[in-house]
């Protein structure tokens, strides 16, 4: 059964009152009853969507059966004999109103019930009268034009909800996929920008190693050279060797970031790959003390991945959840793997959730482009690469909202196995 939740007058209300006025001043006018009965009938006509919104179960019924008592009242007092009263169609109004809030058994319920309502006027017209075959006929025609109506207005209300269902569908499908072409154009858009920054990177990265190398050695020899006679020199020897290795550190990260991954790939247990990030991230962590709870599906299928990646993948995102809650004294992660979907694909998610500080709205969306780090001393380009990675799987990784802290889902496609580069047909991914 579907409801209407209308609760403000509209003009349709205005004119069935208009049409009940009209009914009140024509014949018989001496008539009170008949006066107060379509005022009672007006009354219920404009509290219908007050009365359905407050009861919404019940509403409907309640509503049609006021209007059924009140109409077989409205007959009693328009005529010598009730089943002859020129005011029987107001019958339809009841039976009207049930066709519209009620499906098609409702309707012929409330239709027969309204009918019997008429009909029972019958038996004391025949104390006085007797009715003719003529009569009987008239009688049938008048209630089979009652449930003609009920079931030609349930049509068009059955119709009209059913069109009502498929438009707020489509207009949720049109909806989603805006979202899903809002992202894509994201995505693409991040692609350019990753592809671009690769090519550059490239060429600065291999024309800075060498002049890197050369500065190293030379830090290196004057060190030995120094470190007995000056030993003032020799220190600022050894700062010179310390930031070229933390620069020839970025300089690898700017590397990996634009170099083309090569997978090789394999049916892997991911819990298994994870599980191993989670080890490494732990055994060298040495900040405030983090609990890691697990929630895995069992019975999981493998995953076409390279087990390297991957796992880089998860000791990325284990060591900035470790890093985000020791800045605020430890807390929890949270590590979940299960069966998911994704635009009708099957696959499995990996959910690492913390509980720190999290990521503030304005880098949200930024959160995946190089240079975009939440950390004081970080260079921005380790969620890039993780990203990066998981598109050579054609998997997704997303940032979602949780309750406190950054919640990261990395997304493996099971359908797309099959559509992942082997090794032997690796090609280039995108610099």
């Amino acid at each position: 059964m579907a409801i209407d939740r209308r609760t403000k007058l509209n003009w349709f209300d205005l004119l069935w009152v208009a049409f009940l006025g009209a009914l009140a001043v024509l014949p018989p006018r001496e008539e009170v009853h008949k006066q107060l009965i379509l005022l009672a009938i007006g009354i219920v006509q404009l509290a219908e969507g007050t009365i359905i919104a407050r009861l919404p179960r019940r509403g409907p019924s309640y509503t049609v059966l006021l209007k059924i008592l009140l109409a077989a009242l409205l007959i009693s007092h328009t005529g010598d004999v009730g089943i002859n009263s020129s005011y029987y169609p107001i019958f339809y109004l009841p039976v009207v109103t049930a066709a519209v809030y009620f499906g098609p058994w409702g309707t012929l319920f409330w239709t027969v019930l309204a009918s019997a309502a008429y009909c029972a006027y019958l038996f004391p017209a025949l104390q006085e009268y007797d009715l003719t075959p003529g009569g009987y006929a008239e009688l049938a025609i008048r209630i089979l034009f009652f449930f003609l109506a009920g079931m030609l207005v349930n049509r068009f209300a059955t119709e009209n909800r059913r069109q009502t269902r498929r438009y707020q569908y489509l207009a949720e499908q049109f909806a989603e996929t805006n979202v899903r072409l809002e992202r894509a154009q994201a995505d693409a858009r991040r692609s350019e920008r990753l592809a671009a920054l690769g090519q550059l990177s490239a060429g600065l990265a291999h024309e800075i190693r060498n002049p890197l190398g050369i500065i190293k050695g030379s830090a290196e020899m004057l060190t030995e050279r120094v470190k007995n006679s000056e030993p003032l020199a020799a220190e600022l020897a050894g700062y010179i060797s310390s930031e070229v290795n933390r620069v020839s550190a970025l300089v690898t990260r700017f590397l990996d970031f634009a170099r083309p991954t090569k997978l090789e790939l394999a049916p892997q247990s991911l819990p298994e790959v994870v599980d191993r990030a989670l080890r490494a991230v732990m055994a060298n962590w040495s900040g405030p003390e983090v609990r890691v709870e697990r929630s895995y599906e069992s019975d999981l299928p493998t995953v076409l991945l390279d087990e390297h990646f991957a796992e880089q993948v998860f000791v990325n995102l284990a060591q900035n959840a470790y890093e985000s809650m020791g800045e605020s004294g430890g807390g929890t992660l949270r590590v979940a793997i299960a069966r998911a979907a994704r635009n009708d694909r099957e696959g499995i998610e990996v959910r690492v959730a913390d509980s720190g500080p999290g990521i503030s709205p304005e880098l949200r969306e930024q959160i995946f482009n190089p240079f975009v780090t939440t950390k004081k001393a970080g260079v921005g380009l380790g969620l890039s690469i993780v990203s990066k990675i998981m598109d050579e799987h054609r998997g997704t990784l997303e940032l979602v909202p949780g309750n406190g802290g950054a919640t990261f889902v990395a997304f493996f496609s099971l359908a797309a196995n099959a559509g992942v580069r082997l090794p032997e047909e690796t090609a280039t991914a995108r610099s």
